[in-house]
């Protein structure tokens, strides 16, 4: 009975020891990333996993330029989250644009049938990020500008549960434009099986991606009926527009299904670029949510 008991106690701290290792950041892991990714870790490390931000750039940039134009290293070396920037999966001009199904990129283009999957992709690195130790599966986010903000709704429009929050930059959507009346949102290319937290970040001088509508072939509906459309994913039920600071304004949903509230920044006079983002009220929104 008692060699018994000494087998048990072996092989119970064996199986301890193992999850620690498991769940172990090793950084050193990250190195051998293949792609085309830039990998910013936060200067004091966690030893366990970290939270992670998927940062995807705007059509016919690169992961490298948009890690430079956010900044969000600073704000992840301040807060404690990995940052990682892929590039795209077609090129085009001096960069690449993002696959997203049944859209046509900005050259005017629908994406060709041998080109990567950016959706398995982008859900694959998410998977190996995790798989090293560093990334807790719990707290992924994602975000993005105009194309990638474009991209960074399509994943939560398909894969909701991989994400515990998304925060798209003068980009988001909620399906295609509706084949009949590009005013409105397609409700068939968007349907979530979970409810997903969502805050957007835009400017009402925007004349790439106007938050009115119209623009693109890809475009076409105003922001209102992406908040809308999210809202009613999210079953939320109370709207509601504020002042949040300095010519920023916030229209969004409350009391929404399991507090996956909806909402949009906007700052007045602000055009198609990161400038309309408050990188820290970016990541205070994202790390209140975990899956």
């Amino acid at each position: 009975m008692a060699m018994l008991a000494i087998r048990l106690l072996v092989a119970l701290t064996a199986c301890f020891a193992s999850t620690s290792v498991l769940a172990e950041c090793r950084v050193g892991a990250l190195d051998a990333f293949p792609e085309r990714a830039r990998i910013h870790v936060p200067v004091s490390p966690s030893a366990g996993a970290m939270p992670l931000v998927i940062l995807l750039h705007g059509s016919t940039s690169t992961g490298a330029e948009m890690l430079r134009e956010s900044q969000l290293a600073g704000t992840a070396d301040r807060h404690g989250f990995i940052v990682v920037a892929p590039d795209g999966g077609i090129a085009a001009g001096r960069g690449y644009v993002w696959n997203i199904p049944g859209v046509a990129t900005v050259t005017g283009a629908m994406p060709a049938k041998d080109a990567r999957d950016d959706t398995a992709y982008l859900t694959g690195l998410i998977d190996r990020m995790v798989a090293t130790g560093c990334a807790d599966r719990s707290r992924v986010y994602a975000t993005g500008l105009s194309g990638g903000g474009r991209m960074v709704s399509w994943l939560g429009c398909v894969d909701p549960r991989r994400f515990a929050a998304i925060a798209p930059v003068v980009g988001l959507r909620a399906g295609r434009p509706l084949g009949s009346d590009p005013r409105r949102v397609d409700p068939a290319t968007c349907r979530p099986r979970a409810a997903l937290p969502v805050l957007a970040f835009s400017g009402d001088a925007d004349t790439t991606n106007p938050i009115a509508g119209g623009g693109a072939p890809y475009w076409q509906y105003p922001q209102t009926a992406a908040l809308q459309r999210w809202a009613t994913l999210n079953g939320c039920t109370e709207p509601y527009a504020r002042d949040v600071g300095k010519g920023v304004y916030e229209q969004g949903y409350a009391r929404c299904r399991g507090g996956a509230t909806v909402a949009a920044r906007v700052m007045r006079g602000g055009k198609h670029s990161w400038s309309v983002v408050d990188n820290e009220a970016m990541w205070a929104f994202l790390a209140q949510h975990r899956r």
